[in-house]
Parts: structure tokens; sequence; C-alpha cells
């Protein structure tokens, strides 16, 4: 009886357990699986400034970065290595859009933005405009944005430093991590061009 009974707790623990790992990682099989929104509507400016909404980075698979130009490390060599994926993409980087959108927009005006991006490459679009609707985009899309007092007026901002990949229709994909090995960011990039 006593053998039963470890036999039956044996079977409960593993049973937990493999219910578990599926919930954890959503391979629950008596489950919808659930996809995580991010984004939402938003009415911003490109660096050319013209208007831009969400619904203009929809058609096509788009990489979207939160930082600022006055950024002394994170940003500029993020950016720098959008250009290197973009020039080692090839003609493949042309089915891809890049966004870096500022969460400073009280300094980076579209003419700055405009600079900033095509010291790095032209095909980046800057994307700026109000601050409280540029604050409400970065919360749509779970980022993170803080302005941080450095005293005498001056300040600077806090981000997020990670950027976010959307298939075509808009669905998240994944990300790249600052500093990601290369051969990983290109892996993903070519995967999120092949799966939209």
């Amino acid at each position: 009886m006593k053998q039963v009974r470890i036999v039956l707790w044996l079977l409960v623990a593993v049973a937990a357990g493999v219910a578990g790992y599926m919930a954890l990682n959503g391979t629950a099989p008596s489950e919808n699986k659930q996809v995580t929104v991010l984004g939402g509507p938003f009415n911003l400016v490109s660096h050319k400034g013209e208007p831009l909404t969400r619904e203009d980075l929809l058609g096509r698979p788009h990489a979207l970065f939160f930082g600022f130009t006055n950024c002394p490390d994170i940003c500029p060599t993020t950016l720098l290595h959008t250009a290197g994926w973009m020039k080692e993409l090839g003609e493949d980087a042309n089915k891809l859009d890049f966004y870096f959108f500022t969460v400073d927009p009280e300094r980076d005006t579209p003419e700055i933005m405009t600079d900033y991006v095509n010291a790095f490459d032209s095909r980046i679009i800057g994307v700026t405009g109000d601050q409280e609707e540029m604050m409400k985009t970065v919360k749509a899309y779970r980022g993170y944005a803080k302005k941080v007092d450095l005293g005498d007026g001056e300040y600077t901002m806090d981000h997020s430093a990670f950027v976010m990949l959307f298939r075509a229709d808009g669905s998240f994909q994944g990300t790249i991590a600052y500093e990601e090995n290369n051969e990983a960011a290109i892996a993903k990039l070519k995967r999120l061009i092949n799966n939209s």
C-alpha cells in the first residue's frame, strides 16, 4: 500500500511539473494561446515632417527602437549596428523598415532627426511629435522612457535599449538586445523578413 501511495504521489508531481512547464511555455493543448499585443494607435511625424500613424507601419516587417539624439552611447551604437545589419542584409534590407522613435521630442525636431538618422543610413525613419503622444506610444509598446534632471536646466533620458521586431501585420516577433551578437541579430532579421 505504501508503494502504491509513493507511485501515485510521483505521478501527481510529474503531472504538475509537465502542466507547469506547458503553461509557462504557452504550449498547454487545452488552452488557446494568448498573443501579446504591443503597440496601439498614435499620431506622430516622420523626420521628413510627414504624418505617421501605426497603420503606416503595417504592410511590411519593421524594427522599432526608442532613443534620442543626445544619447551618449546606446542610441548611436544601436543605429551604427543597424546600419551594419542593413549593409549585411544587402537587397533584403529593402524588405524591412527600421524606425527610430525619439523619447525626447522636445529637442528632437524633424530637422534634427533628419541629420541624425541620415548620418547612419538614409533608410532609417526618424519619428518625433508631441511629447504626450510619444510617451503614450512608448507605453503602448511596453518600452521605457524617463526624463532625468541634471541640474542647471539640463536633462537626459533613460530609455529601453532593445530593438523590437514586428511582422508585416503588426504582430510582435521578438527583440534584438543591446550589443547582441551580430550573427544572432542578422538571423533574427532574416527570420522576420521571411515570416512576413
